[in-house]
């Protein structure tokens, strides 16, 4: 551990990931909680059935299959995200040099405004595009495939950060220091771990406005009905707010994702939605309908002779 603190010293202070240093606060509320639910499970038992008696994890449980899958995959994320950046900061460097028509300086605080506001709303796009384009939904999925909600659920990331990478370009462009933005995203991502939980209810209303928590996290994370492709805002809940994509807690979700993948092998986890849209794309006769595949919603598929003449509903979701 001494080596790889070493590493990070040795750093010019604005390369240095804040994620890194969150690590042992993600660790410390991760144990907390699963002890919590290790002594709360026989209470909570009462209450892992829904409506239909239809057994389900309780509130805040934990898997030990689950929970290392979650946490394998973040320290897998680690390596990939740093890899990512570190392709992006060519990219965003020329932009920012050689593009921008002005550079805004990091000394002050408007700066700063900008980039953690920018971030968080190209991060909603972001978000709102990765649940409506199947290609980008295949990486974003992973994050969603736990049938369980808590701190090793916030752990489960993706391995393919592109999307995010391209989202980005504008802040450079707009005169953002590249190490900032990088420094921003850091900081949403640290924001959205401790939303991923069931042991915190609402807070007071006004911070229920402005902020995502996790009330409003447990419904994007939500595979009913009412609740598929809501609350896609990482630090501020408002872009929903703004732009209608803003559903309130009304019951308890069920997680995970409409069609459950039922492993705990990490890399089928990440892979196996990219592994659907190869067979749909040669299963499908005609061009058009591949691209559906791949560039339509999640559960996209060909129109029937019925669904043209409009006596039946096109359904898609995730």
């Amino acid at each position: 551990m001494s080596s790889v603190s070493g590493f990070f010293s040795a750093l010019p202070a604005e390369m240095r990931d804040p994620v890194f240093f969150a690590i042992p606060f993600f660790l410390f509320l991760l144990t907390l909680e699963w002890t919590a639910a290790r002594k709360l499970e026989k209470f909570d038992a009462a209450a892992a059935t829904d409506d239909s008696a239809t057994p389900r994890p309780s509130s805040g449980a934990y898997l030990t299959r689950d929970s290392m899958a979650s946490i394998s995959m973040g320290l897998v994320s680690i390596a990939t995200t740093a890899a990512w950046k570190a392709l992006a900061l060519f990219g965003y460097a020329a932009i920012y040099a050689y593009l921008a028509p002005w550079h805004l300086p990091a000394t002050k605080w408007y700066t700063w405004v900008v980039a953690i506001l920018g971030v968080d709303l190209l991060y909603y796009t972001y978000h709102r595009v990765a649940h409506r384009i199947r290609l980008i939904w295949a990486t974003h999925q992973a994050h969603h495939s736990s049938q369980y909600f808590n701190f090793a659920t916030a752990l489960r990331q993706k391995w393919n950060n592109s999307g995010e990478i391209l989202m980005w370009i504008p802040l450079p462009l707009l005169g953002l220091p590249p190490w900032l933005v990088f420094f921003s995203w850091s900081l949403n991502l640290i924001y959205q771990f401790w939303v991923h939980t069931e042991r915190i209810d609402k807070l007071p209303r006004w911070f229920e406005f402005i902020f995502n928590t996790p009330s409003h996290h447990r419904v994007h994370h939500g595979m009913d009905q009412l609740y598929l492709d809501k609350n896609y805002g990482g630090i501020f809940i408002l872009w929903d707010r703004m732009f209608g994509s803003f559903q309130k807690e009304l019951f308890r979700p069920h997680y995970g994702l409409t069609k459950q993948v039922d492993t705990f092998n990490i890399w089928k986890l990440q892979t196996h939605e990219y592994l659907a849209i190869a067979r749909d794309w040669r299963s499908a006769r005609r061009f058009r309908d591949r691209l559906g595949y791949v560039f339509g919603p999640p559960g996209w598929t060909p129109r029937t002779s019925d669904q043209v003449d409009g006596t039946t509903p096109l359904v898609t979701s995730r």
